[in-house]
């Protein structure tokens, strides 16, 4: 039985958008679908640009200073993304919850999933489970969803140049 539909293909969704972001509005919904969410979204003017917003304001929750503070900034994005939760069942996917209110915006919508996606992903895994990838000059944002909760860079690339970087130090 799965209690946390939102929390593990949630956020990735988000570090992916955040990591790699998409030239326009069909590159997102397209994002959308390879995680798994099968509804469609009514197509508005500005939706591009208004889930730029949604991904920026994530992002400063990935770089709070302290677990408070990212409390705190989760909190102010749920408080915006507020919905009944209501069991829906579409697409052949089985009952299931949704966060949000029928007829939402992509970015509503995003900004709902992505919302209580990472308070779910970090209260059952951890606060330190969000993080930016420590191999400099790397930015990109790591969702740490592995079983020992220590993962510290985005890619095996980062992590080798980070242990290239660490070996050649302690050889000077």
């Amino acid at each position: 039985m799965q209690l946390n539909p939102y929390g593990e293909y949630a956020v990735l969704l988000a570090a992916s958008l955040a990591n790699n972001w998409p030239e326009n509005r069909d590159e997102i919904e397209q994002r959308t679908r390879e995680v798994g969410m099968t509804m469609p979204f009514p197509v508005r003017r500005n939706d591009h640009q208004e889930t730029r917003q949604v991904i920026d304001d994530w992002l400063r929750i990935v770089d709070a200073d302290s677990d408070h503070q990212r409390a705190e900034l989760l909190n102010q994005q749920m408080s915006q993304a507020s919905a009944y939760p209501r069991m829906v069942d579409h697409d052949g996917e089985g009952w299931h919850l949704h966060y949000r209110d029928d007829g939402q915006s992509m970015p509503q919508v995003l900004r709902s999933v992505i919302a209580v996606g990472t308070a779910l992903h970090i209260t059952t895994r951890g606060m330190h489970r969000l993080r930016r990838c420590e191999a400099e000059p790397c930015t990109q944002v790591v969702v740490d969803i592995t079983r020992n909760g220590r993962q510290r860079y985005c890619s095996v690339r980062c992590s080798n140049r980070a242990a290239v970087r660490r070996h050649r130090n302690r050889q000077s």
